[in-house]
């Protein structure tokens, strides 16, 4: 389990409660991203021994914490679960069954694929994370109904395997590409979503849709070639 925190005093005590109480949780490492607030002293106050806490000296991104979190965990199977309450942990054992069962390498929990509860918010999140995710699937040639969703399962293996280069929300669309990549067995399960709104602490914004765009097309096959051909250039001028 990694759990990416940034400000999120008001929520990370109830969600550690949440995830600790889980039976399929063997591990959490929680990064702390440079939190300016007491979400550093609440996660140290934690006291399980299933638990460990990484500290960035300051604000580099979810991105650049998920790359700490998954060079730390030694569970075979890694979750991502942010700190905000948004996804429910009671739902680990949905999650977590396709790898179990060893169908899947990999297991991503739709928002859009579910007859599990949902808060009602904004239209044109909606209309953007179908988007994004159908540009995703045009470019990797997978069939997923929600890449921009945080409940993602990995065997531990995968995803230490990769080396994640995004340091904010463009980790989503550059795991996906990598993951095609490597053929890796994706799985979908319904999930439920209880999204707030930007006055309770959300944070990504149309900025983040628009690099989670140009990381689509980073690091699709077209994009990774055009980035060896601009390497292989500069190392004969040199």
């Amino acid at each position: 389990m990694v759990v990416p925190c940034f400000n999120e005093e008001a929520t990370v005590a109830e969600l550690l409660r949440r995830v600790l109480a889980s039976p399929w949780v063997a591990e959490v490492v929680a990064v702390d991203d440079g939190s300016s607030d007491r979400t550093l002293d609440i996660l140290r106050s934690v006291d399980d021994p299933r638990m460990r806490v990484v500290a960035h000296e300051r604000n580099s991104g979810k991105g650049a914490a998920l790359r700490t979190g998954f060079g730390a965990v030694t569970a075979d199977y890694v979750i991502v679960q942010d700190a905000d309450l948004e996804y429910d942990p009671a739902e680990y054992g949905v999650v977590v069954e396709p790898l179990i069962t060893h169908d899947a390498d990999v297991v991503f929990g739709s928002r859009f694929l579910s007859g599990r509860p949902h808060r009602v918010l904004y239209f044109w999140h909606s209309v953007g994370n179908k988007l994004l995710t159908l540009m995703s699937n045009a470019f990797t040639n997978l069939n997923l109904t929600d890449m921009e969703t945080c409940f993602k399962a990995f065997r531990r293996e995968i995803i230490q395997s990769i080396t994640i280069e995004e340091n904010r929300f463009g980790f989503e669309p550059e795991v996906t590409a990598k993951l095609a990549a490597l053929e890796c067995r994706i799985f979908e399960v319904g999930i439920s979503y209880s999204g707030r709104t930007y006055a309770e602490g959300k944070k990504i914004g149309w900025r983040d849709g628009v690099r989670a765009m140009i990381c689509i097309v980073r690091y699709s096959p077209i994009g990774r070639s055009t980035r060896r051909r601009r390497a292989w250039v500069v190392t004969q001028r040199r």
